[in-house]
């Protein structure tokens, strides 16, 4: 197995440059195998980022090398790939006891909103995600308590969904789809994931001949003849942790089991979560993504996106 080794001599002044450098290699996931001396696999972006690393340690005065090796004698590669097990499995340690602890310890104070409550956790949960993604990213060769972490993460993430409020923010919000058709639908322009498939939903179950307007600035006045979605202070936006697109289901009281899922896969790409992690996922995502690549126009998104699902919706219906 080929490797990068990077040898360095840094003077004992400045004393930040030698704590900044540590830092940058535990950043790249590169692993000591002697003192001054570290290793990473032989990858373009290793390599890359060392090349930065051997500058930066002659620009702050010290003396570095980068080479490519094998290891013969001493070392084996098995031992190596050892270390970076080692290494990465403690930051999985940690994550992983950190979200067990946010399991078992979480609870809402007294005189704390369920909604309050509700927000710090998944704000925790958001902050442990991210700390694993950055592990993974350096995991170069998947230690075994990865899948451990991740199973945690997922707990918690089931745990959120579970106690997902269904408060509505106003009581005469919530009448399905009585009086909605004639309206003018009002959102921000450049229309993208949420705002497209709310524009969709509102076309095919309230009001087929749905005319929209699309505006500069997050905040509107609308008139008594508009309603506003997915934008502050709209009558259809997001609650807690449901995007704009769920809670348009909810209070148009469509309970079809195809567009369950629908809104599952809707979720997780507006909000950036793997709550659910339905396959075809990423595949809309793509098709969202190239159809908003495609065209400025955000009349011409929303249609060309509503073939894309009403194509969905008819998959989940055939699957179920």
């Amino acid at each position: 197995m080929d490797w990068l080794l990077l040898i360095h001599q840094i003077p004992a002044k400045p004393a930040y440059l030698r704590a900044k450098i540590g830092r940058r290699l535990q950043q790249l996931g590169a692993v000591a195998i002697k003192q001054s001396v570290y290793a990473m696999p032989r990858q373009e972006q290793a390599l890359e980022d060392l090349t930065w690393i051997v500058k930066e340690i002659a620009d702050g005065g010290g003396e570095a090398t980068m080479i490519e090796a094998r290891f013969l004698e001493g070392l084996s590669d098995q031992q190596v790939i050892g270390l970076f097990h080692a290494a990465r499995g403690s930051d999985y340690t940690k994550i992983l006891t950190e979200a067990r602890a946010l399991r078992d310890d979480w609870h809402c104070q007294v005189g704390e909103s369920a909604a309050d409550c509700l927000l710090e956790f998944r704000g925790q949960l958001e902050k442990l995600r991210k700390q694993f993604t950055e592990v993974v990213r350096i995991d170069f060769f998947k230690a075994p308590e990865q899948l451990q972490a991740e199973a945690a993460l997922r707990d918690l993430e089931t745990t959120l969904i579970e106690h997902r409020t269904t408060e509505q923010t106003t009581p005469d919000r919530s009448n399905g789809i009585v009086g909605l058709s004639g309206k003018t639908w009002v959102t921000r322009k450049n229309v993208y994931v949420d705002r497209i498939t709310c524009a969709w939903l509102v076309r095919r179950y309230a009001d087929p001949d749905a005319c929209f307007k699309f505006v500069d600035s997050n905040r509107y006045s609308p008139s008594s003849e508009e309603i506003r979605f997915d934008m502050t202070e709209a009558e259809y936006t997001h609650v807690m942790d449901k995007c704009s697109f769920e809670v348009m289901v909810e209070r148009f009281g469509i309970t079809d089991p195809a567009l369950a899922q629908v809104s599952k896969i809707i979720h997780d790409i507006d909000l950036k979560e793997s709550a659910f992690g339905l396959p075809e996922t990423a595949g809309i995502q793509a098709l969202l993504d190239g159809i908003t690549a495609t065209t400025d126009d955000d009349l011409e998104r929303i249609e060309q996106a509503s073939t894309v699902l009403d194509g969905l919706l008819t998959f989940f219906k055939n699957k179920h």
